[in-house]
């Protein structure tokens, strides 16, 4: 199964393993998928004598990795092909503590204190983009606390227990029964998810208190910028975020970042992390900042876990979130019809008719790709006119099985208790409204500013926007702002970099002037 330029990258891979590994394979004799596992399996395990593979008769199409013949948690329900073979190969490297993404002392801490036996499992399709990020997320969680355990289910193999669970959308991450989450995620957003539903005991650690010359609060493009500047200034630099890359993860392919005719939203978020890493700047991801103090000149950050971070100038670069529609129903059927992104949950949808709201780019890029899967699309537009490009508003034009409604308020989402069946929808002009049957829903209506945490202590207008002067100063001395947060015109990726910059050399010019 493994062809051989794999296998010799295997064997470099595996070769400074140190513990010994078994794949320990649960399957059916009449399996139809039997001999697709045992293949692929074996290959691995021929690429290290560090690595074997326990067979043994069972019901359905599992295997589970032990280390040293100890479970370590992680569990595998599929053949983890295509883009799931990363998450097996991470899964053995991380526990032999030679992986990636293997976070902080303070990270550890929060997920070592989660209260209780915790049973997770993730749903995936190995045509997701977004799904290992989630596997390979939990694994290394199920690798840090003992008390956790995590398996990975292919959809497609166990389809009819999903269908039962109602899913529509991947990765959907059930805890012990329950549905905890739904879509893209990182360590940090799910470490927040399992602390609300588990309870943690994390209140009982030392509340811990670290002073910098500047603190970045944001790893976007203008978080970035702030950072790598400040630093080169010779600042004591931290930037404490959720993740590096912020919303340029979200982004499938980008063309207009001047000098780069194309890379993708990861290769960018993966490159603005090694820029960091080259430089002197204290990297506290998978944070949540919860507060924003001022004692004197000192700023305080205050983070989930304890963590307070302290220095004399903050720079607020925390960009924006997918903007929700915020109408009757939508909450009820995120992840059972309602979706925000189509690369990943568009499969779901074969044959079946779904609405598009919006009429930007985004929202005609998702009409065009859907399209080719879906039996129709129908795009609702809130303006009189569609926004986006004009090459892209030909193309989704010209296509057979899509149709576009402007002047269109969406004002309901519809669904029987289990899953989408419709959207209502008003004519602005005439005040009519109709209900169209339909089987999803894909959001894409724009993006929303991260500012709620900042808003008592910053002045923000009407949109939820920062607003900063042209130096990138906000109404507290010693506090800037940079990027799709504040007021600065056109959300664009270069120039977030460019007013992260800004504010760095802001923050820098005041400093020695005062």
């Amino acid at each position: 199964m493994l062809d051989s330029t794999l296998k010799e990258q295997l064997i470099s891979i595996f070769s400074g393993l140190e513990a010994d590994y078994t794949l320990n394979i649960t399957v059916s004799p009449q399996h139809e998928s039997k001999g697709e596992l045992l293949e692929l399996l074996n290959d691995v395990a021929a690429t290290s004598e560090k690595i074997t593979c326990r067979v043994e008769d069972g019901k359905d199409l599992s295997f589970s990795l032990l280390k040293n013949g100890e479970d370590t948690g992680i569990r595998f329900r599929g053949v983890p092909n295509g883009h799931e073979f990363t998450s097996l190969l991470l899964a053995i490297l991380n526990a032999d503590g030679k992986g990636k993404n293997i976070p902080d002392e303070a990270v550890v801490r929060r997920i070592q204190a989660l209260k209780g036996d915790i049973r997770l499992t993730t749903y995936v399709s190995l045509t997701c983009t977004n799904c290992p990020d989630v596997v390979q997320t939990l694994n290394l969680m199920a690798l840090l606390n003992p008390r956790i355990r995590h398996e990975m289910t292919d959809g497609a193999i166990y389809q009819e227990e999903a269908n039962a669970l109602k899913i529509q959308a991947v990765p959907t991450v059930f805890a012990d029964g329950q549905l905890l989450h739904v879509g893209k995620a990182d360590l940090g957003e799910l470490l927040d998810k399992l602390e609300a539903h588990y309870g943690s005991t994390a209140e009982t650690l030392e509340t811990s208190e670290k002073h910098y010359d500047i603190i970045i609060v944001g790893g976007g493009p203008a978080g970035s910028a702030a950072a790598i500047y400040s630093a080169r200034k010779g600042l004591n630099v931290a930037l404490v975020a959720e993740r590096i890359g912020g919303q340029v993860k979200e982004t499938l392919g980008i063309e207009n970042l001047i000098s780069v005719p194309y890379t993708t939203g990861n290769q960018l978020a993966d490159n603005l992390k090694t820029h960091l890493q080259r430089n002197a700047v204290d990297l506290l991801e998978h944070r949540k900042v919860e507060k924003l103090e001022t004692n004197g000149k000192e700023k305080i950050v205050s983070a989930t876990g304890g963590e307070k971070f302290i220095a004399p100038a903050v720079i607020v670069a925390t960009g924006a979130s997918w903007r929700k529609l915020n109408i009757p129903g939508e909450s009820d059927y995120i992840g059972r019809g309602v979706a925000f992104c189509p690369h990943c949950d568009g499969p779901f949808y074969q044959g079946k008719h779904v609405a598009v709201i919006g009429g930007g780019n985004s929202g005609i890029e998702a009409a065009i790709d859907l399209a080719g899967i879906c039996s129709k699309v129908t795009v609702f537009e809130f303006l009189d006119e569609l926004k986006a490009d004009n090459v892209l508003q030909e193309k989704a034009k010209s296509l057979p099985n899509v149709e576009i409604f402007m002047s269109s308020q969406t004002v309901e989402v519809l669904g029987d208790g289990e899953k989408v069946t419709g959207i209502r929808v008003k004519n602005r002009k005439t005040d009519e409204e109709r209900r169209f049957d339909l089987d999803g829903i894909f959001v894409q209506i724009g993006l929303s500013p991260n500012s709620a945490v900042f808003k008592e202590i910053l002045t923000t207008n009407r949109f939820g926007e920062i607003e900063i002067d042209t130096y990138c100063h906000t109404n507290q001395p010693g506090i800037y702002a940079a990027g799709d947060v504040t007021t600065t015109p056109y959300k664009q990726i270069i120039i977030s970099m460019g007013e992260g910059a800004k504010a760095a050399l802001s923050a820098f010019n005041d400093r020695i002037r005062t």
